[in-house]
């Protein structure tokens, strides 16, 4: 399956949850998305639940079904908890980086972000979004006035969300520098992602 491009607020109206930002759509219609939602009362099996925890975390993290089944079989091949170095290495990919820095409102537009060319790691270009960042790694963005409106633009949009404790980052500069590795504690919370580990394991 291909990245998902359609309404967000279809996604969060089917899993009943913001796995995009949040939107009157799901006030005012409380029910499934389709011309049968408002009447449909769905039954979910012990696989369907699985299935739905992998749909909203491949949907919240924006990956291809391909993507996402390289990143859980990597994280399966570490040792530790499966669940949690799953967590982390979405976490440390270079667009969740840059949204949790602030340098982006959104996901998906942090991967754009990324994609045009306008952020640097340790000072050197990068426009790969995939790209898993490591401990002492520098975020920062490029010199131009295009770049550093946009980012300036974000920062400040986001600057009631708290960047997490595991990175440090500088709004004047525009930079940002992974400390360490986020513990599981300050990882993803609204996913149950051992749900995910049983689902792949079947």
């Amino acid at each position: 399956m291909s990245r998902y491009t359609g309404p967000k607020a279809r996604i969060n109206r089917r899993f009943n949850c913001d796995i995009f930002p949040p939107c009157r759509a799901v006030e005012r219609k409380p029910y499934f998305p389709g011309i049968h939602g408002p009447r449909l009362r769905r039954k979910v099996s012990e696989y369907g639940v699985g299935l739905n925890e992998k749909q909203k975390l491949r949907f919240m993290y924006g990956l291809t079904e391909k993507q996402f089944r390289l990143t859980f079989d990597l994280a399966k091949s570490k040792r530790g908890v499966t669940s949690e170095q799953f967590l982390r290495l979405l976490e440390m990919r270079l667009d969740s980086v840059v949204y949790l820095m602030g340098l982006a409102r959104t996901r998906r537009a942090a991967r754009q972000f990324v994609c045009h060319g306008h952020v640097t790691v340790n000072a050197k270009k990068l426009d790969i979004p995939s790209y898993r960042c490591v401990v002492g790694d520098v975020v920062s963005i490029r010199g131009g006035d295009t770049s550093k409106r946009y980012a300036l633009q974000s920062v400040d949009e986001c600057r009631y969300r708290a960047v997490p404790v595991w990175m440090t980052f500088d709004a004047t500069a525009l930079r940002g520098r992974i400390e360490r590795e986020p513990i599981a504690e300050e990882l993803e919370q609204k996913i149950n992602c051992q749900l995910i580990v049983e689902f792949y394991s079947r």
